[in-house]
């Protein structure tokens, strides 16, 4: 499973899921917030934090 983060055109916010990689291509994602199928996905980078000695 992998996390998913997405941003809504209509209600202009974002939401994460969880899905399959196979699932973005079978099923269109539908905004939680709205019900609308206007979202885009979003790229995040991770960023790993140095901790101090």
């Amino acid at each position: 499973m992998h996390h998913y983060e997405f941003f809504c055109h209509t209600c202009n916010r974002p939401f994460s899921k969880i899905q399959t990689p196979i699932e973005p291509d079978e099923n269109k994602v539908v905004c939680p917030w709205c019900g609308s199928e206007e979202v885009e996905q979003r790229w995040f980078y991770l960023v790993a934090a140095k901790q101090s000695a």
